[in-house]
């Protein structure tokens, strides 16, 4: 494989890892197909492009690819994936994220059927415990460029991109804060939390107040900053739970 083809096989591992890891026996379709509806929900794989091979997603999720492929039949029966043959195949995105969001059993969910109020506190625990895990880790190069690499995705996207770039931004400050039952459980509640925020609308002084925060919360995870960390990961909570229950409570 060239170097480029390494380097972009590497960047989609990236986007992926927080959501798909290895099933537990006795339940693979039903935990493979909740990881690649969340990798759907939460745009990781953006409307139009390719999910990865049948052969990747088996060996990642550890299951058989006759498994895998009861499961990607279920996603296409639903319109959320397309199968297309040919030497540029594969299964293709049909989903986009902000519409209603798929669930585990093929129907889609409300604001209704969320606890707003509890989704919100969730979220600030983890996202608040990430951010001080990850400030007290020595990260190595790779994981310091992959947090930079996020922030600059997000600096410049268009509205249209922003949710889903952001998303990739926290979940993987969730990935590398070293705890696997975190990251897993961040990537459910911020799927929830999406679907709420897809029925507000973008506003660009919040994005612009959003993107402060990154930055100044990846200066203080780099610095080793605990303290600093914490703090601005919370005001960063805790304004987008402002804007929620001013829409929506």
């Amino acid at each position: 494989m060239s170097g480029s083809a390494q380097s972009g096989q590497a960047r989609e591992d990236d986007r992926l890892s927080p959501v798909l890891r290895p099933v537990r026996a006795g339940s693979g379709f039903e935990e493979a197909l909740e990881q690649i509806l969340q990798v759907l929900r939460l745009g990781l794989v953006p409307y139009g492009e390719r999910l990865p091979s049948e052969r990747e997603l088996a060996d990642r999720l550890r299951i058989s690819r006759v498994t895998l492929r009861e499961v990607l039949k279920v996603l296409q029966e639903q319109g959320l994936v397309e199968s297309r043959r040919g030497r540029y195949g594969g299964t293709f995105v049909r989903y986009r994220a902000g519409d209603l969001a798929p669930t585990p059993s093929g129907g889609t969910s409300q604001v209704t059927d969320i606890d707003v109020d509890d989704a919100l506190r969730f979220r600030e625990v983890l996202e608040v415990g990430a951010a001080e895990l990850c400030a007290a880790r020595e990260l190595d190069g790779e994981q310091r460029e992959r947090l930079r690499a996020c922030l600059a995705a997000t600096k410049d996207a268009p509205l249209g991109d922003y949710r889903r770039l952001d998303t990739r931004l926290h979940l993987t400050l969730a990935e590398l804060s070293g705890s696997p039952s975190l990251a897993a459980a961040y990537a459910g509640t911020r799927a929830r939390v999406n679907d709420l925020l897809d029925r507000i609308p973008l506003l660009v002084r919040n994005l612009e107040h959003s993107q402060t925060q990154h930055a100044a919360l990846l200066d203080a995870i780099l610095e080793g900053d605990v303290d600093g960390a914490r703090e601005v990961m919370r005001e960063h909570c805790a304004g987008t739970a402002a804007l929620l229950r001013g829409f929506l409570t």
